[in-house]
């Protein structure tokens, strides 16, 4: 029940709109039952079975007084006027009462759509702000089909299982404890059977959606994994064209498919059972009160009058609509936590990078970055070991050397898109962890391998984090980094969408936007990930024409594939499996015939 009381917080924010569905639900409650009230002397005056009433009775807080008063009021009419007027009177007041409780419905309705949307609303920003914040090492241990899932397909299926609802939660317990007092007053004896009965079918429909809920888990689960297949098949599409891996990726999808398509089978034929389930034993129910009460009528020492029976069951038969509508939204509700469950663990996952509560602001770098024999360790193993770097403020440092030896982790740990495991890495004196992470990031540009460009337009690209930047000030960006001439020529120049990952643009092309992207940052430290390794030789020299522009008078670390970009690095770390192996300047790490040297020979640099 705690995922519930988590779900239905979400909703409190909205008690005003909750308050005022709560008033027109008791308003369409009250002329609901104050239209089934009119039967009895409706059909007393069909059948002729009441008396004429004369005397004016006392007016009390009660159904039989409101009834006694009633059928004074109807009588008065039937002496003065006629049976027929006194027809058409309660014609006329039954059409009154169902006009003012479908108005109450309505505007029951209105208020809680507000609510309802308000809280999905609330549940998607929750979500998005957590993926957004949660560190790069959450999504390596999971697949992004599955979490695009949990805030799409989850929170739509909290919706419609849970959060369409909510009313129900509320009105219908109201509905069936005014029937019910309604119903007693009508016969008390009656009552008291319905109320042992009823309890039972409660019990076979509860023990139909125990396991509802673990199944739908398995269900969404699935779901992800198919989102994930997908996501993955749209992404890497070139490769499994190329490699006609297309019948594999088809195995794959069909297979798990299948196996989705069997458990949802499951899981819907469970909760769509509770309806007929539901409905029959209400059939089963109405027959033994037909035949318990039709007893107490018929018998020569009557407890019940027709009409009143009569009523009973009409009132009775309403009370079946809100009791079933409350089994199914126990399934639906059932169904809906698996959901839930999925949501709360990502909104629950532990934010590995903690900012400090008293986090020092930093708006400039002044002096030194020191990483101080600095060890991280990915899941149970030491990718970085003791690296110590002092990179003073205005130089370069490049870091090179052999696939997985701890190239990238080294530059990720210096904006905190990871923690270090041991020691301490110093930004002007202080740890970076006593910084605000925000501020911290403000201090860095980033240009890597994979340049990340948005389905925007080149201008928002290039200005993507800012806000009032200016048109002169984008194309001087474009201008550095020789990439103003080519957004020229396209057909709407800055305003031109380069679609979903500048599928429109070349490699080098998507490099140069990413450049002019860090240029407009003006960040005081500039990290460069192998920013020219996936490119051809004309692509790369324009690229590194526009690198080596903003290096200038800039803090830069590198990491080079290309040894050729690097040559004028004031210093060169070499690093092997996560340690740093050699150091130095290009011509000194040449002189001694390293490892450095050796990659060099392998690249046919002389």
């Amino acid at each position: 029940m705690k995922k519930l009381y988590r779900v239905l917080a979400y909703v409190f924010p909205y008690w005003g709109h909750l308050l005022a569905n709560l008033f027109f639900n008791i308003i369409t409650i009250v002329f609901s039952l104050f239209s089934l009230a009119l039967l009895i002397p409706f059909l007393n005056l069909l059948f002729g079975m009441n008396k004429l009433v004369t005397a004016k009775p006392a007016l009390f807080f009660s159904t039989h007084s409101a009834l006694n008063y009633l059928n004074y009021y109807i009588s008065q009419i039937i002496i003065h006027q006629g049976k027929l007027q006194a027809l058409v009177f309660i014609c006329i007041v039954i059409l009154t009462s169902f006009f003012f409780k479908d108005i109450g419905r309505y505007f029951a309705m209105y208020y809680i759509t507000s609510a309802r949307s308000g809280a999905i609303l609330g549940v998607r920003n929750d979500l998005h702000a957590k993926l957004l914040i949660l560190p790069l090492s959450y999504y390596t241990k999971n697949k992004k089909g599955d979490l695009i899932t949990r805030i799409t397909s989850d929170v739509q299926e909290l919706e419609i299982s849970i959060l369409n609802y909510i009313e129900v939660l509320v009105r219908d317990p109201l509905t069936i404890v005014a029937y019910l007092a309604f119903m007693i007053s009508l016969s008390l004896k009656l009552s008291i059977f319905v109320l042992v009965i009823l309890p039972v079918t409660g019990i076979f429909i509860g023990t139909i959606g125990r396991n509802l809920r673990k199944h739908s888990v398995i269900l969404q689960n699935l779901y992800g994994g198919l989102m994930s297949i997908i996501e993955e098949t749209l992404s890497g599409l070139r490769v499994v064209k190329g490699f006609n891996a297309i019948p594999y990726f088809n195995r794959r999808f069909v297979a798990m498919n299948k196996t989705y398509y069997h458990k949802q089978v499951s899981v819907n034929r469970r909760r769509d059972l509770s309806s007929p389930l539901s409905e029959f034993l209400s059939s089963l129910v109405i027959v033994v009160i037909l035949w318990f009460g039709g007893q107490m009528v018929i018998s020569s020492h009557a407890t019940i009058q027709a009409a009143d029976f009569i009523t009973f069951i009409v009132v009775f038969s309403q009370v079946i609509t809100p009791a079933k509508s409350l089994s199914q939204s126990y399934f639906n509700i059932r169904k809906g936590l698996a959901s839930a469950d999925r949501i709360f663990e990502v909104l629950d996952a532990g934010e590995i990078i903690v900012e400090k509560p008293d986090a020092l602001p930093v708006k400039s770098f002044k002096k030194e970055i020191h990483f101080d024999h600095v060890f991280f360790k990915y899941q149970k193993h030491y990718v970085i070991k003791d690296i110590d770097i002092r990179i003073p403020k205005g130089k370069m440092i490049a870091i090179v050397g052999e696939s997985g030896g701890g190239k990238s982790t080294i530059v990720d740990l210096l904006p905190r898109f990871y923690d270090i495991t041991k020691g301490r890495i110093l930004l002007d004196g202080h740890d970076i962890r006593e910084y605000k992470i925000t501020d911290l990031r403000g201090l860095m540009g980033i240009v890597s391998q994979d340049s990340v460009l948005f389905n925007d337009t080149v201008f928002n690209n290039i200005a993507f984090g800012m806000t009032n930047v200016s048109q002169e000030a984008v194309e001087e960006a474009a201008k550095v980094a020789n990439a103003h001439n080519f957004i020229m020529k396209m057909e709407s120049g800055y305003q031109t969408s380069v679609r979903d990952r500048g599928v429109i643009l070349s490699g080098g092309q998507r490099q140069r936007l990413s450049i002019a992207r860090a240029v407009l940052a003006n960040p005081d430290i500039l990290i460069l990930d192998e920013a020219t390794s996936s490119l051809d030789t004309e692509a790369e020299r324009l690229v590194q024409d526009a690198l080596s522009k903003i290096m200038k008078n800039r803090t830069t670390l590198v990491i080079a594939h290309r040894l050729s970009t690097i040559r004028d690095a004031d210093e060169i770390i070499v690093m092997q499996k996560g340690e740093i192996v050699e150091r130095g300047p290009h011509d000194i790490l040449i002189k001694r015939n390293g490892i450095y040297k050796r990659l060099q020979d392998l690249q046919s640099f002389k």
